[in-house]
């Protein structure tokens, strides 16, 4: 295949990628909130009780806005060692609100209101997170990057002695919605959705991503990440000036990965690349990888298996061999 029809391909794919991820990521961020409070003591008193006033019970946490968060992970999914940490060390979440839920405008959190289910979870998100988090970032979040908008509700036994505490933060989560550990400031990171040289991408029916054991079914194999942001420092480039810069790049990482022009046309993948979108550059994503991939004949992303590096199938076949061709000039 030749580089330019490869260089199409690749924008074409990615055009469909990104309509999946946009569709997609709305979903992640509080799903590991409902019903899994952090498993943590309340400190209000012993003799509190549902009917004692929301506003009288001691909060289970002093974090507010600028606290970072962390906690254990048992087997069985529960929470433990849920405290306050230096947001320069590792964390899970970090605080952008801190809202009171008893002063809600409605009977709906009163003293012997339940806590809320996930659907309303997300609602709250909504309602009461996505403002302020944007504006404690500056306005600098890219919805469709590595962070997503959450909430943490107090444990069971807070919210049943009156605690109404909402945290509003952002985190980064992993494909089951579980908050993973991250280190530094949000404002201090760059917010791409992006993975490792030698890591193997898998995209689900949804469109969603996932990094998975290049032995296992995917779709790209990462062959570099390059912070575009060295390239642009003092513009937003259009997706044009991104592409005629990474398809000389990724098409030399290509080679680079693989070992060389001949190990690229008999792998018979091809070079891509990501872009980042002009809201999601002002937002904070500036990073992004070059891979390895395969289209097939009716347009769609073929089912790779195996490192490209060494023996590996294409929809279940073996690259078949290609023709004989003279050597290529140096350029």
């Amino acid at each position: 295949m030749s580089r330019n029809k490869s260089w199409r391909s690749s924008v074409a794919v990615r055009t469909c990628l990104v309509a999946a991820l946009a569709a997609s990521s709305g979903m992640i961020g509080y799903e590991w909130a409902g019903g899994q409070e952090p498993e943590l003591a309340p400190s209000s008193p012993t003799h509190a009780s549902t009917q004692k006033s929301a506003l009288a019970a001691a909060p289970f946490t002093t974090a507010d806005t600028g606290s970072c968060l962390t906690w254990d992970i048992n087997p069985d999914g529960s929470f433990a060692n849920f405290g306050q940490t230096d947001c320069a060390s590792e964390h899970r979440f970090e605080v952008s609100s801190r809202e009171n839920l008893a002063a809600y405008p409605s009977s709906e959190f009163g003293p012997n209101a339940p806590a809320p289910d996930l659907t309303r979870q997300a609602q709250l998100r909504e309602e009461l997170c996505k403002g302020p988090t944007t504006e404690y970032l500056g306005g600098r979040f890219d919805p469709l990057g590595r962070y997503s908008i959450a909430p943490i509700l107090p444990p069971r036994e807070a919210w049943a002695a009156g605690d109404r505490t909402m945290l509003c933060g952002v985190q980064v989560s992993d494909t089951n919605g579980v908050p993973t550990i991250t280190k530094g400031k949000v404002n201090d990171q760059d917010q791409s959705r992006v993975s490792q040289a030698g890591e193997c991408i898998a995209i689900d029916a949804s469109g969603a991503s996932r990094t998975v054991d290049c032995g296992t079914d995917h779709q790209f194999e990462v062959t570099k990440v390059i912070n575009l942001e060295e390239v642009f420092p003092d513009k937003v480039p259009t997706v044009e000036e991104q592409d005629g810069y990474l398809q000389k790049q990724c098409t030399q990482a290509a080679l680079d990965y693989l070992g060389g022009d001949d190990a690229l046309y008999n792998s018979t993948l091809q070079a891509f690349w990501s872009t980042v979108p002009t809201n999601s550059w002002i937002g904070g994503s500036h990073t992004v990888n070059c891979s390895l991939f395969k289209a097939s004949r009716d347009g769609k992303l073929s089912t790779l298996k195996g490192s490209a590096k060494g023996a590996f199938t294409i929809d279940g076949a073996a690259p078949p061999p290609q023709p004989t061709r003279n050597p290529l000039r140096k350029p």
